[in-house]
């Protein structure tokens, strides 16, 4: 019998099977969306595929909210639910969860060049199973992780992108931009694609472009571009201090997201930000950095959750 993963995302769907708990890469498979008019089209073409295996579970893991036993994409009319997934696949149960959520599930498992960590814990620090992914992409959010005392895994919902920018990343925003700054409100209108992008429109009086636009004008020696990347990974250090304290991720805290690993290159930046404020240094100092480089990371998190 396998378990039936899949990473569901508005430009590519990926699928996989796992025998025996562990994840097959052979079996991993990757779907454009634009080819299937649905998601049922997409895991009634990859079990065939698969040689119509016996499925006992599917989990899977959507970039859109997941309400109940059902769930949407956000960026492609596509719709799930737990009762249709396990009528496609002829499985006994079903999980359906946000795709931060399967990123959460898969950090316990992180290790080496998949975690990517960028600064470790401090010496004599102490862990408390607390994990955090911070998400800046096409939209922005955490997932916080605790690793219970009998092994398993709990994850926490959030909506950490609407809530207002706190005044340690709004006073230095304001000192750059000034009464533009207002224009800015909150996490996500800052920290996602769009507000970087946004970013630079305002600070360089150019017109507004895409993220994807100005990371690459930085790479190709662009000056104002890169300017913008600097000012973006020093808030969002100062972010990430104040997401220390929130949730206290002792065992690590995981940056994901095109956006967020574009102040890998930037790091340096960052962390003196992030360490910048005398009030309680020992917490954010105690902190490690990672930043998840595993494209698979997600089908592992799916595994996990529906284990």
């Amino acid at each position: 019998m396998a378990i039936l993963l899949a990473d569901v995302g508005g430009t590519n769907a990926r699928m996989a099977l796992a025998h025996d708990g562990v994840l097959d890469a052979a079996t991993i498979t990757r779907f454009r969306g634009d080819d299937h008019a649905s998601f049922d089209a997409v895991m009634t073409a990859y079990l065939a595929q698969q040689g119509s295996p016996q499925v006992e579970a599917v989990c899977v893991a959507v970039a859109g909210p997941v309400w109940g036993h059902e769930a949407r994409l956000t960026n492609r009319d596509w719709d799930f639910s737990e009762a249709r997934l396990m009528r496609l696949a002829g499985a006994g149960r079903a999980r359906l969860i946000n795709d931060l959520t399967a990123l959460g599930y898969a950090t316990p498992a992180l290790d080496g060049e998949a975690a990517g960590f960028l600064r470790g814990p401090a010496e004599g620090a102490l862990s408390n199973g607390q994990r955090l992914v911070v998400n800046a992409g096409t939209g922005f959010n955490v997932c916080a992780v605790k690793v219970l005392p009998d092994g398993g895994i709990a994850c926490l919902e959030a909506e950490e992108g609407h809530t207002r920018l706190p005044l340690s990343v709004a006073d230095p925003l304001a000192e750059t931009l000034g009464d533009q700054a207002r224009r800015i409100d909150s996490v996500e209108e800052l920290f996602a694609g769009r507000g970087l992008a946004r970013l630079h429109a305002l600070r360089s009086a150019t017109p507004q472009t895409r993220a994807e636009t100005v990371v690459a004008a930085a790479a190709a020696g662009d000056a104002e571009a890169e300017e913008t990347l600097r000012l973006y990974a020093r808030l969002f250090g100062l972010l990430c201090r104040e997401l220390a304290f929130r949730f206290m991720p002792m065992d690590g805290m995981f940056l994901a997201g095109s956006v967020a690993r574009s102040c890998t290159d930037r790091f340096g930046i960052f962390e003196r930000a992030f360490l910048s404020d005398p009030l309680m240094p020992r917490i954010p100092q105690a902190v490690p950095i990672g930043v998840i480089r595993d494209d698979m990371a997600a089908l592992h998190g799916c595994l996990a959750a529906i284990r």
